[in-house]
């Protein structure tokens, strides 16, 4: 049977049934640091991977030179690559705290967002939104504003009420909202600002989702997007490159018992193998043979705990592009897309992805400001990503659209500071706080740094 889950899960193995070139290991004999889809490698100089706060201001305070946390290394873009320091916060992990009757939690910054949801569930709590993929820390997933889907739900960095900040000089920061100057900033900084120490989140009772499936026409999806957006807790779209279809994925609340058979590994495999065929067919000849699987795909539902529904495990590897346009350009904006891919033969079996987000308050949040939609392009890592986002960017620049800070994306400090009305307030707060650049790598300096200025 063909599902949506299996549909993406063959997606990206289609390009090891293709028999697509493996990136090689390092050969100048150091430890390379190498980001989750493998497409950045960084020769750091040494790592450090503190056991409590005390222990990272102490190393703070002692060594002067640069210096990046990392996480989980799922980013697409080079948050992380330094020839400096690379801070591991993995044993900063696990909960710390909690408040009952608040239906708050407080994590530690290195806690793995799969680690969160049982957690909370422990406590009679539940998350109020998980991205769609869990392997991220908590610390990179705030960090970068990563969300999940609905109209009335913010990122991640919308639902932190209270985080610690290490700074430059090794001095604890514990900040609330009512840090108006500085919280705001703190929740997406992309560590640019000190390293997260902890984070308190909120959350909410514990509940259960209902889950449902299906293969619809793009443009009939298009056409009730607003009204299916409004009606269901999250809603969202995976269009099909050369196709005239989508997947279609609604999530709502539930009372029901649990019901969420495992897939089948084999009938996955099989299916990967299907879609690596398409490999042998012209992008400009493909849209029947897509259209003809896409039809064949059967509705299905499922109801889990929250967290289980919300994230899905993605064992394969890809690249990610992903902007956030105002909510009101989304369609264009994702018609657009599948017209360039189209017209110029793009060859991507990868589904992209269409959805919602709140809009916030946040200095750096992709959705400040109001609703976006969050467009996502992919392409599997085992081939070159640049042919379609080269492609598609500029079609987001067109919509006036705001990278995702853990996607891959050219923009510079010129035009970052003309999409974010706090961004000047931003780097004036990033040279306070660390006045000699020591949380700064080469990405960070182009997105953070005015031409001329050091």
């Amino acid at each position: 049977m063909i599902t949506r889950r299996r549909w993406l899960a063959g997606a990206a193995l289609a390009g090891l049934y293709a028999g697509a070139p493996r990136a090689l290991a390092a050969q100048d004999g150091t430890l390379p640091w190498r980001n989750w889809s493998g497409g950045l490698v960084a020769h750091p100089a040494g790592r450090v991977a503190p056991a409590t706060e005390d222990e990272l201001v102490a190393w703070l305070k002692a060594n002067a030179g640069p210096v990046r946390a990392v996480g989980a290394g799922h980013s697409f873009s080079p948050l992380v690559p330094t020839d400096g320091h690379l801070l591991i916060l993995d044993k900063l992990s696990g909960l710390l705290a909690h408040d009952p009757d608040g239906l708050r939690a407080t994590f530690g910054a290195g806690t793995r967002l799969g680690d969160i949801g049982p957690a909370l569930a422990a406590l009679g709590q539940g998350p109020l939104i998980l991205p769609d993929i869990d392997r991220q820390t908590l610390a990179g997933a705030i960090s970068t504003a990563t969300h999940g889907t609905g109209l009335t739900l913010h990122s991640l960095s919308g639902n932190v009420r209270s985080l610690r900040l290490a700074t430059a000089a090794g001095e604890l920061l514990d900040l609330t909202p009512e840090d108006a100057e500085l919280f705001p900033a703190a929740c997406v900084s992309l560590g640019a600002l000190g390293v997260l120490t902890r984070i308190e989140l909120q959350n909410r009772t514990a509940y259960r989702l209902r889950a449902r499936n299906w293969a619809q026409r793009t443009e009939e999806v298009l056409e009730v997007f607003e009204a299916s957006a409004e009606r269901h807790r999250h809603f969202e779209m995976f269009p099909l490159t050369h196709s005239d279809y989508a997947l279609v994925l609604a999530i709502d609340e539930t009372d029901d018992p649990i019901d969420n058979p495992p897939q089948s590994p084999e009938e996955a495999a099989a299916f990967a193998q299907a879609m690596a065929s398409w490999l042998a067919v012209p992008p400009g000849e493909r849209r029947p043979l897509v259209n003809g699987l896409a039809e064949q795909i059967e509705p299905t539902e499922v109801v889990d705990e929250s967290y289980r529904i919300l994230s899905n495990v993605r064992n394969d590897r890809f690249n990610e592009m992903e902007y956030a346009v105002p909510r009101e350009a989304g369609a264009a904006c994702l018609r657009e897309i599948l017209d360039t891919i189209a017209r110029e033969r793009i060859d991507v079996v990868f589904p992209l992805e269409y959805r919602y987000v709140r809009g916030d308050d946040l200095w750096l949040s992709m959705d400040e400001g109001g609703d976006r939609a969050a467009i996502s392009v992919h392409r599997s890592a085992a081939f070159d990503y640049r042919p379609l986002f080269d492609a598609v960017e500029p079609i987001f620049w067109k919509y006036g659209g705001r990278p995702h800070w853990g996607k891959v994306h050219s923009l510079g400090y010129r035009e970052l500071a003309a999409l974010y009305p706090r961004f000047g307030d931003f780097c004036a707060l990033r040279r306070e706080l660390d006045p000699r650049g020591r949380f700064l790598n080469d990405h960070l300096r182009r997105l953070f740094l005015a031409e001329g200025t050091a």
